[in-house]
């Protein structure tokens, strides 16, 4: 320090008051050495000997902001941070600002000439300096950090990255300083700004700060740029804030700007695959599954597998690349697709583990009626493997079994199979339900149904209010559910309660369903004005969602397709309205708008041949229930109304006719109307017992009397 005090320095550290506040205390020595009393002697850090050094040699002597530096890291480095902070508030960094910036641009100008000529100025400071004194702004930041003192850390380490960028507008250039330690300091600044703003509940600002990285040229290593992309692209995730566009600069025409935090993680997160796939970083299986969760969430299944596809041999282990294969292509609605993914992973016997793909499997199976008893075998052998090990997972493992059961129980071949199946789906439903402590919205929703399904109304109900405190009130489907419970016990006045209540605190894109149970309740209250009133508002909710969301690529291709059905099946709930009320005309109008969502379809044609029969055309009633039969054969309420009018024309022999309702019941055996119009059929047939058609009326009257306005299902 003596040479400190002969340079021209002199009058300024002559000013000093050598107090305890002043750099040369006794609690702050320079020399690496404390004189508090029972403190062991610390260690001299070899660095700050050579640091010092190069100022020496450069500029001659080391003046006062250049000691304060030094010193503060030799605290900093014991673990002082309360006397490194005081020595480090020491420096007035805003008078020497402007001589950095002018150093470091020099600097730049001298490299660019690759010489340096006598009549080019000498920089205010040695590039070593400039160093040593950014290094104390962030070792600043990081005592601030330490102390919790946040906002004061993030300006301290904003005024590096300000001094950078105002030095050099374009950018730091390749090969800048690397005879100091400027870059590393400039690197981990760029690194703690956004992570300082995340801790002081800035989220805008540490967005900016993440933009700020990424967009100017800091010269960061491969692994520290995706460090912070990964970072970025995570906190736009899960951080729960909205942030406003990216506002470039520079921006080449037709290129992609982001609109929203979900777009912008997606390009993220596809920026770093490309460096994992190129080999370019280090390969980390976090990535893929952030950028499976933001595509997931954005309908772009197709495109993450196309993604995943394109790794290389040997960068992702076989069964986790087809597994994930099998996720996109099932959440992109090729079921089948997936399916066979998940049997080439299953067929191999050195996959041993493998409970996620067989539930996976099992949940697909259960979803395609000719698959069932395969994906009942699946989910045996995953709870096998699993032998009570997680309870979570075994809940979820039987949940899916007792779904399976069901569905089997609906394509029995005799009443005592089916009976024995729906038994077993009970049990297996609460089992899966009392396995776990805390309650899984799924397992009670299916037990719910389940209960509901079988007529066992009180316990279907007692499940589903359960339902309604787990999901706080959160899922149409759920409220819907209660709604159907509770019009199965004719209370219909207190499901259209429910159904408003639900409404009341549904957005209105989310309220299709609702508004159509609504209008099937006020129709069952014979409210036929009330029903129409709400179909005509459900279509005007669909007709402005579909206009407003015609440019919105990120709506599910699943979301587009479920509301075209809606306002269909909607069209055709108020063309059997008008039928009824003998309003041909309006609805011939409703099954015109129908036909331009679909002309294909079973439900449409059925319709018609209501329409028909209403008007007496009993021929061209048969006709349009042909069709629609063509288009779907398992067409229940097609197949009865084609045993009703061959029963009235006479034209068939009762055998065919008996044919049409028992495919009906065998698709439906709760179908009330199968049950009276067979029974209708046994008391016209000389050749049926009286018994028999006297057991159709009892069953059409029970089931007619817990019978839904909508099916649970």
């Amino acid at each position: 320090m003596l040479k400190c005090i002969r340079s021209g320095e002199q009058s300024k550290l002559d000013e000093i008051d050598h107090s305890s506040d002043s750099l040369a205390t006794r609690d702050y020595s320079a020399s690496g050495y404390s004189s508090r009393a029972g403190e062991l002697e610390p260690r001299v850090d070899n660095s700050n000997i050579e640091e010092a050094e190069s100022s020496l040699r450069e500029s001659g002597y080391l003046n006062y902001e250049e000691a304060r530096a030094l010193l503060g890291r030799l605290e900093y480095q014991r673990g002082n941070i309360e006397g490194a902070l005081h020595v480090f508030e020491g420096i007035d960094i805003a008078a020497v600002t402007p001589k950095m910036k002018s150093s470091i641009s020099r600097r730049n100008e001298q490299n660019r000439r690759r010489s340096t000529s006598q009549s080019d100025a000498a920089p205010p400071m040695s590039m070593h300096a400039v160093s040593l004194l950014l290094e104390a702004v962030f070792l600043k930041a990081k005592s601030l950090q330490g102390l919790g003192r946040y906002e004061e850390a993030a300006q301290s380490c904003k005024v590096i990255l300000d001094t950078i960028e105002s030095a050099l507008p374009e950018g730091l250039p390749e090969n800048f300083a690397l005879d100091c330690k400027l870059q590393e300091t400039i690197n981990k600044s760029v690194e703690l700004l956004p992570e300082l703003w995340i801790l002081n509940g800035a989220p805008y600002e540490a967005i900016l700060s993440y933009r700020r990285a990424l967009l100017y040229k800091w010269n960061l290593d491969r692994e520290a740029a995706a460090k912070i992309e990964k970072e970025f692209a995570v906190f736009l995730l899960y951080s729960g804030c909205d942030a406003s566009p990216p506002n470039l600069r520079f921006q080449m025409e037709g290129s992609f700007v982001p609109r929203n935090n979900l777009e912008e993680a997606i390009l993220l997160l596809l920026l770093l695959l490309r460096k994992l796939i190129l080999g370019k970083i280090e390969w980390d299986p976090s990535v893929v599954d952030h950028l499976s969760y933001a595509l997931s969430i954005s309908g772009g299944l197709r495109s993450l597998a196309h993604q995943v596809e394109e790794l290389l041999p040997g960068t992702m282990e076989r069964k986790q690349r087809y597994y994930i294969l099998a996720f996109c292509y099932y959440g992109a609605g090729k079921a089948l697709v997936a399916l066979n993914l998940l049997r080439n992973i299953l067929k191999d016997r050195e996959n041993r583990d493998c409970v996620l793909e067989l539930l996976l499997a099992s949940k697909i199976c259960g979803e395609n009626m000719i698959c069932i008893e395969e994906g009942i075998s699946y989910a045996r052998k995953a709870l096998s493997i699993l032998d009570g090990s997680c309870n979570q997972v075994v809940s979820f493992a039987n949940c899916l079994l007792g779904v399976l059961l069901s569905a089997k129980s609906r394509t029995a071949a005799s009443e005592s199979e089916r009976i024995l199946k729906q038994s077993e789906a009970l049990q297996v439903l609460e089992i899966a339900e009392r396995t776990t402590r805390e309650k899984n919205p799924y397992v009670v929703f299916h037990l719910c149904l389940e209960h509901a399904e079988q007529r066992k109304l009180d316990s279907a109900l007692y499940y589903t209010k359960q339902l309604l405190k787990l999901e706080a009130g959160s899922s149409v489907r759920s409220f819907t559910l209660l709604a159907r419970i509770l019009s199965a016990q004719k209370r219909h006045a207190d499901a259209e309660v429910v159904i408003n209540a639900a409404i009341e605190q549904t957005g209105k894109w989310d309220q299709g369903e609702l508004l159509r149970t609504k209008a099937k309740l006020q129709i069952a209250q014979d409210r036929l004005k009330n029903a129409t009133e709400t179909y005509t508002h459900l279509l005007a909710v669909l007709q402005i969602r579909t206009k407003s969301l015609a440019f919105e690529k990120r709506l599910l291709k699943s979301r587009r397709n479920h509301d075209r059905s809606l306002e269909m099946e909607t069209w055709h709930d108020l063309a059997k309205l008008y039928t009824s009320l003998s309003q041909w005309h309006d609805a011939e109008v409703c099954l015109s708008k129908s036909l331009a969502i679909n002309p294909h379809s079973a439900s449409r044609w059925h319709c018609i041949g209501l329409l028909n029969e209403a008007k007496d055309q009993h021929q061209e009633a048969l006709k349009s229930f042909r069709k629609a039969l063509d288009i779907d054969p398992t067409h229940v309420p097609s197949l009865i109304s084609t045993a009703c009018i061959l029963r009235q024309l006479g034209s068939q022999s009762l055998p065919v006719v008996r044919s049409f309702l028992m495919d009906a019941l065998r698709l439906d055996r709760t179908n009330p109307s199968a049950w009276y119009n067979l029974g209708l059929l046994y008391k016209a047939d000389v050749g049926a017992t009286t018994r028999e058609a006297v057991e159709c009326f009892e069953a059409a009257t029970i089931l007619e009397e817990t019978a839904p306005v909508e099916p649970f299902r």
